[in-house]
């Protein structure tokens, strides 16, 4: 087997937060169902094989859990996908090199806990240095802002992006809530942010590293994904 057969042989990682709230209000947040499920039922049509991490392991909280939306219901309803999410591993007991991509799933407690975390940086780092994707829609590239690759530089530094934008938090009243803005942070540390109107899918492909912007994305991140996997 070659090395670029093995390589695309690999799962893909989904990562997930563990952070449940949003500032110090309480407000409940989590990873957002339909940023895993829609990229999921994507890659998983497409015979690629997907496990779940979180920063903490185990269940992870969730946040919008819309069960109108027909591909959350019918995952939602799924017991073997409620008992991966229920039993997700530990990002930092995780072996990157298992994996041809890893994703991070939105959701605004993202941006507490995925920024801090060695585990992501370790995880994307290795990933994206051995040649696979680095994937995240919505939030999710708020774990990329402080991952450095080997020589020091941020992996973002020099790359085009897509991220919630400043004006969705400003939109959805959360700019004061969270503790920086995503698409400012992601500029500040050398990227391109490419923002589409608000609430309208955009998805950044840059080699192997794709980005969505909002929830409106997430199914064109998932093809995305699954695009570049298949070269």
């Amino acid at each position: 087997m070659t090395d670029k057969t093995s390589m695309h042989a690999k799962p893909v990682l989904f990562v997930l937060t563990s952070h449940g709230s949003k500032g110090d209000g309480g407000q409940p947040t989590g990873f957002y169902l339909g940023e895993v499920t829609h990229p999921l039922v994507v890659l998983e049509a497409a015979g690629v094989a997907v496990e779940f991490a979180s920063i903490k392991g185990g269940e992870p909280p969730v946040d919008g859990l819309d069960l109108e939306d027909a591909t959350n219901a019918r995952y939602w309803g799924s017991e073997a996908f409620r008992t991966a999410i229920r039993t997700t591993a530990k990002l930092d007991e995780i072996d990157p090199s298992r994996y041809s991509a890893v994703f991070f799933a939105g959701g605004h407690g993202a941006m507490w806990d995925m920024p801090q975390s060695a585990a992501v940086d370790r995880v994307a780092r290795s990933v994206f240095e051995a040649g696979g994707a680095v994937a995240a829609v919505c939030h999710g590239p708020a774990a990329l802002v402080n991952v450095k690759l080997s020589d020091e530089s941020y992996l973002v530094a020099g790359r085009n992006v897509s991220a919630f934008t400043d004006s969705e938090e400003r939109a959805v009243g959360l700019d004061k809530t969270v503790p920086f803005l995503l698409a400012s942070t992601l500029v500040a540390r050398g990227a391109t942010h490419h923002p589409a109107p608000d609430w309208t899918a955009q998805v950044v492909v840059d080699g192997k590293l794709i980005t969505g912007q909002n929830p409106q994305s997430a199914t064109g991140v998932g093809e995305a994904l699954r695009d570049v996997l298949a070269v």
